[in-house]
């Protein structure tokens, strides 16, 4: 069993940055990749960026390619979502999940724990 706690988000100005952070209680996060969704008003649930269990793979949606950087700490059992300049578009709801298979994926379905989420304002 995996528990994630999402935090760092809020209301930002665009152009502006963010880091999200992502905890995770139990002993077996370095095994798992880690992965970011985002659901807007209105959207579905979709796909951000994930790193594998190494952190030596790591996948980011096309929106957010050169904008986003997914890392990770196993040792402080910690993914980061570091968000530079930031869109209105980006304005969502942001939540963290592990995947037991380890190599990162953008598919929904293959993660296995979630958090709560954070919210992400980008005023224009």
């Amino acid at each position: 069993q995996v528990q994630l706690v999402e935090s760092g988000g809020g209301l930002v100005q665009a152009g502006g940055s963010l880091r999200l952070s992502c905890a995770a209680s139990g002993r077996t996060f370095s095994s798992y990749a880690m992965g970011w969704f985002r659901r807007a008003p209105g959207k579905e649930r979709e796909f951000v960026a994930a790193i594998s269990w190494s952190g030596g793979n790591t996948y980011y949606a096309d929106s957010v390619k050169g904008r986003f950087t997914i890392s990770r700490d196993n040792a402080k059992n910690t993914v980061y979502l570091q968000m530079n300049s930031l869109k209105p578009e980006d304005t969502a709801v942001y939540y963290c999940a592990a995947d037991r298979r380890g190599s990162g994926s953008s598919r929904y379905g293959n993660y296995d724990y979630w958090g709560q989420g954070t919210q992400v304002t980008v005023s224009s």
